[in-house]
């Protein structure tokens, strides 16, 4: 509970619009994307500036009360749910793209900005931000950073990680902390983007992002290969890899997804195929047509029934509308759809895939996979209905046996959904207990009072 003094110091400080502390709406703001379950705020706030948002994160300090920042709650992993309940700070108010600075290619933004809508805007001055999430239509840059998200582009382009300049952060006291620079290169001072990058809200509260643009590619060039035998598939991308090209993207879609996506969007899919590889090259116009090429070859080589080449701008955004809308398409099959990201290294696909099919087989339940099979990071996505206890059991021991056969591959929980709550049980698998040790006394150390995110990635 909150008392009224501090809701009215909150409502000063923020303006009464921006405080919400009745029950219907702290709900709204009790649970993310995850399947867990919610947990109501005492307080939710919304600061529409920089000094607002500082003084917010003092005010929680002062009172020691806990701290989940959110953006739009697109989080896979829990790390929106506000555990030990306190206040929910969200940051759909701090939502201005402050700079585009196109001599030296970077970016200033607030954290609420949504991500599609950054991309359009530097896209607009011929610029390129190449992290692109599944989410990005209205996820967050602030969620994005805290998540280090990745994407379909990951492949060649890495994570938001890699475009992250500089930041500012208020600390657990409300102070302002600054690290990097608008320069591409920056070594004053230790490594503090480094360390915020990826830390789910849990060492401090985001004000301003400084991101790095690049040119954006001249050509591009999109491709549909069709297996019907997903170990050719997964052969292929070792192919292409091997074969030293390095696409834009490189997606994998097993039979049961195209099927779902099919029917959801039309979108003209062969559902018969056992796989599909949705690739796409870009570069200089030349480069474009010799890798493109040589893709081709590869997926020929390891088996590929046929290869589309999308022709225009229109084919190549409706193979791309497919393949994002296999998170929906599944999602309508079931009351419940549980969206992991096991990532092994890139030759180990074949083996994932073979692992995941005998996890459905032996838990009796029903996975669809799709995923960023160059970078290696699968989404095995089980439906089900959280309803049915037997059945969620089961569904909680396969998920359990996915994590352990991606660590046994040599692969990790998270390829770009994060710990959060959902996996931090299981990062000592992964890790050591002596990394959660070491990970906890810089937690201490920076938040004392435990009030930043508690719970998350390392536990309590």
């Amino acid at each position: 509970m909150i008392g009224r003094a501090l809701i009215a110091e909150f409502e000063k400080l923020l303006g009464r619009d921006n405080v919400f502390a009745d029950e219907a709406d702290r709900h709204t703001y009790s649970y993310d994307a995850a399947v867990l379950d919610p947990v109501l705020p005492a307080l939710v706030v919304r600061p529409t500036s920089s000094e607002g948002l500082g003084r917010s994160v003092r005010l929680c300090g002062e009172n020691a009360l806990p701290v989940t920042v959110r953006g739009a709650g697109t989080n896979l992993s829990g790390g929106t749910i506000p555990a030990r309940g306190g206040v929910v700070i969200v940051t759909n108010g701090l939502n201005r793209i402050l700079e585009i600075n196109e001599a030296d290619l970077y970016a200033v933004v607030e954290p609420g900005v949504v991500t599609a809508r950054f991309a359009a805007a530097v896209e607009s001055r011929g610029l390129f931000y190449p992290p692109d999430p599944g989410s990005q239509a209205v996820s967050t840059l602030g969620g994005n950073v805290a998540e280090n998200a990745g994407g379909l582009r990951g492949l060649k382009y890495g994570v938001t990680g890699d475009y992250v300049l500089g930041l500012s952060f208020f600390d657990a006291n409300g102070e302002i902390v600054k690290t990097g620079a608008r320069t591409v290169k920056c070594v004053a001072g230790y490594n503090l983007a480094g360390l915020m990058v990826g830390s789910e809200g849990t060492l401090g509260v985001f004000d301003r992002i400084i991101l790095k643009l690049i040119p954006i590619p001249a050509a591009r060039k999109a491709m549909l290969a069709v297996f019907d035998d997903i170990a050719k598939a997964c052969e292929a991308v070792s192919g292409i890899i091997a074969d030293k090209i390095v696409p834009a993207t490189l997606e994998l879609m097993d039979n049961f997804t195209i099927r779902a996506v099919e029917d959801y969007g039309h979108a003209g899919l062969p559902v018969d195929a056992a796989a599909l590889l949705l690739i796409e090259v870009d570069g200089h116009a030349a480069q474009v047509e010799e890798d493109a090429s040589r893709v081709e070859a590869v997926c020929r080589g390891r088996g590929a029934m046929s290869l589309r080449v999308a022709r225009t701008a229109a084919e190549r955004d409706k193979v791309w509308e497919a393949r994002r809308a296999a998170l929906s398409a599944l999602a309508k099959l079931k009351p419940t759809v549980v969206l992991e990201d096991a990532t092994v290294p890139r030759s180990k696909i074949p083996a994932m895939m073979n692992s995941l099919e005998a996890i459905a087989s032996r838990y009796r339940l029903t996975i669809g996979t799709f995923g960023h099979a160059g970078d290696g990071n699968l989404h095995p996505t089980i439906l089900t209905d959280r309803r049915d206890r037997a059945e969620w059991s089961r569904v909680e021991a396969a998920i359990d046996a996915i994590f352990d056969e991606a660590l046994k591959l040599g692969g990790t929980l998270s390829g770009e959904h994060g710990i959060g709550l959902a996996k931090s049980r299981f990062l000592e698998k992964e890790t050591s207990r002596a990394t959660i040790l070491y990970s906890r006394r810089i937690k201490t150390a920076l938040d004392p009072k435990n009030i930043l995110n508690p719970g998350k990635i390392i536990g309590e």
